[in-house]
């Protein structure tokens, strides 16, 4: 990717966003911190690992820990098969691939498109969500992956 993926505007910020599915919903993330897109592969497992870390692999010499989305958001457990995907990201310095159900596509949203996440009180933790974006009759939930990478219940990256 390069920095012209993202472009300024006279008083509106755009962006580009990967787009991606866990179950029946779509979600997005800045496309500035995909590297590249694979398929899902078996990893090596990692003793006392937490259940959304499902292991490492080695891509290209450079070992990525591997963690499964849906297992993160709570929306059930993932089917691993031929179909399944893995979005490796760059955030802060570091590797980080993510396993989701499939890649959706790629949009262009004014950020003034985005609308804030509903407050849900205590019963959702929305800090990770930049907003909700409506497109082609879809609801888009737009993620702030770095942030939640690097969030400490995860705690993959450390945040620079």
């Amino acid at each position: 990717m390069t920095a012209s993926a993202s472009v300024a505007t006279d008083n509106n910020r755009v962006r580009e966003y990967l787009t991606f599915r866990l179950g029946d919903e779509h979600y997005a993330i800045d496309i500035l911190t995909v590297k590249e897109i694979r398929g899902y592969e078996s990893v090596t497992r990692i003793a006392n690992a937490p259940e959304h870390v499902k292991g490492i692999i080695n891509l290209r010499g450079e070992i990525v820990p591997i963690v499964d989305l849906r297992l993160c958001f709570g929306v059930g457990n993932s089917v691993y098969n031929e179909f399944t995907i893995v979005i490796v990201l760059h955030i802060h310095q570091r590797i980080v691939g993510i396993v989701v159900d499939s890649v959706s596509d790629v949009i262009t949203l004014d950020q003034a498109e985005l609308k804030p996440p509903p407050d849900f009180g205590v019963a959702f933790d929305h800090r990770y969500l930049i907003g909700l974006a409506a497109v082609h009759d879809d609801m888009i939930i737009v993620v702030d992956i770095g942030k939640m990478i690097s969030s400490d219940e995860l705690g993959l990256v450390d945040a620079q």
